[in-house]
């Protein structure tokens, strides 16, 4: 979706060419410009030393003596731009909850947030003496906060305390009913929070752990999964593929026959009528109408009128009543006892 925010965009690349252009050697700015990846991809240790021609603990020492003095600079406000790019990021970063991932704020400050857009953010906002930033890890995005409000051990302490709540609350839930649980009064920090963790995945406007289907998806039959769910009633699978293609899902570009395969497969629906899915879990069980009319014959233990036994085959399947009624007269196992009463064939 466009970004349609009236937020003023910075010439972040004006911006880091002036703050690149207060390093004296040229090796210590070729350093810094591809260890952040300011103007091509990031680039390791190895890479620019080679490049260089110095050793590995080499490129690690100047990058992070250089790093050291454009901080110290920028407390000192001394280094270009940085007081207007301080207010800018913790403007926005304020307005996002006090913590954004760098993508968000990226997406909010650049014109096409590119992924050199992105790292270019990551680099001023190390620089800003009022901001703390969390690396992309195996278990968190790339992420900026207030320090203010809380340094970066505080930040991953309360992810932690979310985190749990979430498990502890056992299923997929909003936001505020997660952050009462972990203590936070303030709900949309305690959304910005979530919004860190790679354990994290929010679907619908319920947050939940990524291992959950509900909130994170990964095949079709999750998404269909999800659907029904969400729908809570039988659809039929023309409705499940329509359903998917106005969802907020990453994915939804897939065929309506593809979607009809999954839900054959899964145990997890069930056909209830002519292309009518429900979900097995609301207590359907497979199997044709001849199958639901033996059930019902056998529960009842005794002939039942042939309107009894519609009523009670229409409550697990959705089927016309004509079609209950030919199945009762053409199956061998059903006989009629009676006046339009019925029972099992011996």
């Amino acid at each position: 979706m466009a970004d349609t925010t009236t937020t003023k965009k910075l010439n972040i690349e004006k911006i880091v060419n002036d703050i690149l252009g207060t390093i004296d050697r040229e090796r210590e700015r070729e350093i810094v410009a591809r260890r952040y990846g300011l103007f091509d991809r990031k680039e390791t240790l190895e890479q620019i030393g080679e490049l260089l021609g110095i050793t590995r603990e080499r490129v690690r020492q100047l990058e992070k003596a250089v790093v050291a003095r454009l901080k110290a600079t920028a407390d000192a406000k001394q280094l270009p731009h940085m007081y207007e790019v301080q207010e800018a990021f913790k403007r926005e970063v304020e307005a996002m909850g006090k913590v954004s991932r760098i993508s968000e704020l990226s997406k909010k400050l650049t014109k096409d947030n590119t992924r050199i857009d992105q790292a270019r953010i990551s680099f001023l906002a190390r620089l800003c003496p009022e901001l703390v930033v969390i690396d992309d890890n195996d278990h968190y995005y790339h992420a900026v906060g207030i320090k203010q409000v809380h340094d970066e051990k505080k930040i991953k302490d309360h992810v932690t305390k979310i985190t749990e709540a979430i498990k502890g609350l056992g299923a997929p839930v909003e936001i505020a009913k997660i952050a009462d649980a972990a203590g936070q009064s303030d709900h949309k920090h305690a959304e910005a929070l979530a919004s860190t963790s790679k354990a994290l995945a929010t679907l619908n406007g319920r947050w939940g752990l990524i291992k959950w289907p509900m909130v994170n998806p990964k095949n079709i039959r999750d998404k269909i999964y999800v659907i029904l769910h969400e729908a809570g009633k039988h659809m039929h699978f023309n409705e499940i593929a329509d359903s998917i293609k106005r969802s907020e899902f990453k994915r939804k570009d897939v065929t309506t026959q593809a979607i009809h395969n999954e839900l054959i497969k899964d145990k997890r629906f069930v056909l209830i009528g002519r292309g009518i899915y429900a979900l097995k879990e609301w207590g359907y069980e497979k199997g044709t109408v001849a199958d639901i009319i033996t059930e019902v014959l056998t529960k009842a233990a005794e002939p039942m009128h042939r309107d009894d036994i519609v009523r009670e085959v229409l409550k697990s399947r959705h089927v016309k009543e004509t079609t209950i009624l030919l199945n009762l007269q053409g199956k061998q196992q059903f006989k009629r006892v009676a006046k339009a009463t019925y029972a099992l064939a011996e």
